[in-house]
């Protein structure tokens, strides 16, 4: 596949990036050597390598989902500098 200012420009525009006219021709060459290199690397036969989903053999460890005792509402909202009810207030951040 070959690469070419267009393209670029238009993943530009898509991805609301703006570049000058020497940072345009530089990335295309760039790109076109990426796209290059991964169509090297299609050539390459993997149908004996399993596929691999991470490098290392990781798990999650997850701990029981037990009911514990938790705070009430007073003990939550004991600390609060502004509460409202059983509710906590914030100053407002969002503007009309």
């Amino acid at each position: 596949m070959k690469i070419t200012k267009d393209t670029v420009l238009h993943v530009a525009e898509l991805s609301r990036l703006e570049f000058k006219e020497d940072e345009l021709d530089k990335l295309t060459e760039q790109l076109g050597n990426i796209i290059d290199y991964i169509e090297n690397l299609n050539k390459l036969d993997t149908s004996k390598v399993d596929p691999t989903y991470h490098v290392l053999e990781l798990s999650t460890p997850l701990r029981k989902d037990v009911v514990e005792p938790w705070l009430s509402n007073d003990e939550a909202l004991r600390n609060s500098p502004r509460r409202e009810d059983e509710h906590f207030v914030v100053p407002k951040v969002i503007e009309s």
